[in-house]
């Protein structure tokens, strides 16, 4: 038996307005059979209980995707198997997840029933030390998140005011039109999914673009900032929702609202966003380059402001990753003070009765 489809994404990402979270995207109530919520504390297993149960079914030629966190991309925050319409998921800090509609959707597991609370009591001041320092560290980080995105944002206004924004519109009505030729609008909206492709990790901006645009067409459209390739974007998910069409949207790693990439299954096309900060590593099969549209003579004019504004951006952004990597390193510390008192014994049974009972769904 072949394995199954595999792609990989964020839910939840460190950005310049702090953590964000897209979790109730991973699985939406309305198209879940059955949520699984895993609770328990740091080095208790919770992203190996998920990745096992995900390679198995994916063996079994099951369809998955892997959630990975962006404080840790090694690690998961969730599984989901679209097929079945179930998700595994981490509801602990910091994307607290609690169940919407307990047993008839929801269900929680407590690995914390298996750890020696004993263990754990005599470590207080450790743990809660070092809980302390993760969490200023964190917020140390989003401070120079926030600082950073200020001077991005400065260049995003630079950028905009040297926009021919008649000639952008144009292009983007000509984009839209080719896209939804003969497609009527429809009585019922599609849905919608928002997630993240990428994310700010303490192994620098990681992405996992390659394994989302797939489809058949993936038309890539370079611009700098504020040159309105969210519009193009914005524009065209607008177009699908309302001829009923099924799309996906994944958000800016810095700015959780600014769509940089969207996939529409049905019609097997993918629009994605290229640029400095981030490139989609895929084949393509049509460019569309908004730069050609910026009045160089306006650039010229604010070049050392660009410069300025870019050169310290990625310092503070290089900055704030190497802050996140030091929270990487406090939070495996913590982790030393959980995995001596699991019975790891008893979580692998837990494990291989709920991979027992999802293969029976």
């Amino acid at each position: 038996m072949s394995k199954g489809r595999t792609r990989h994404m964020f839910a939840g990402g460190n950005t310049s307005e702090g953590f964000f979270s897209y979790f109730d995207h991973i699985l939406p109530q309305e198209w879940a059979e059955r949520i699984y919520i895993l609770k328990g504390g740091p080095g208790t297993g919770k992203s190996t209980f998920m990745k096992n149960i995900a390679e198995a079914l994916c063996n079994e030629g099951y369809e998955t995707e892997f959630i990975h966190c962006s404080s840790d991309p090694s690690s998961l925050d969730a599984v989901v198997f679209p097929e079945k319409g179930i998700s595994i998921m981490d509801g602990t800090a910091p994307h607290v997840v609690d169940p919407k509609n307990p047993g008839a959707v929801d269900e929680i597991i407590n690995l914390g029933r298996f750890w020696n609370n004993e263990g754990l009591t005599v470590n207080r001041e450790g743990i809660c030390a070092v809980n302390a320092e993760i969490g200023e560290l964190f917020r140390r980080a989003y401070r120079y998140l926030q600082a950073g995105y200020s001077l991005y944002r400065d260049n995003e206004v630079i950028y905009g005011m040297a926009m021919d924004r008649g000639k952008a519109n144009a292009v983007i009505s000509g984009i839209i039109k080719e896209i939804f030729a003969g497609i009527d609008i429809a009585e019922k909206e599609g849905k919608q999914r928002h997630m993240f492709a990428s994310a700010i990790t303490p192994d620098g901006l990681v992405n996992y673009l390659p394994s989302l645009l797939t489809t058949k067409k993936v038309v890539v459209i370079e611009g700098k900032p504020g040159t309105g390739t969210e519009k193009l974007l914005e524009k065209a998910r607008n177009c699908a929702t309302e001829r009923g069409l099924y799309t996906e949207s994944y958000y800016c790693a810095l700015n959780p609202h600014k769509l940089e990439h969207l996939v529409i299954p049905e019609l097997d096309i993918s629009l994605t966003t290229s640029n400095e900060s981030h490139h989609a590593d895929v084949k393509y099969t049509e460019k569309i380059d908004l730069n050609k549209l910026l009045d160089d003579s306006v650039i010229r004019r604010y070049k050392e402001e660009i410069e300025f504004n870019g050169n310290y951006f990625k310092m503070l952004l290089n900055r704030a990753v190497e802050t996140i990597k030091k929270a990487r390193e406090k939070h495996d510390e913590l982790e030393k003070f959980y995995i001596p008192n699991m019975n790891f014994d008893e979580i692998k049974k837990c494990q291989d009765e709920l991979l027992d009972r999802i293969a029976k769904n």
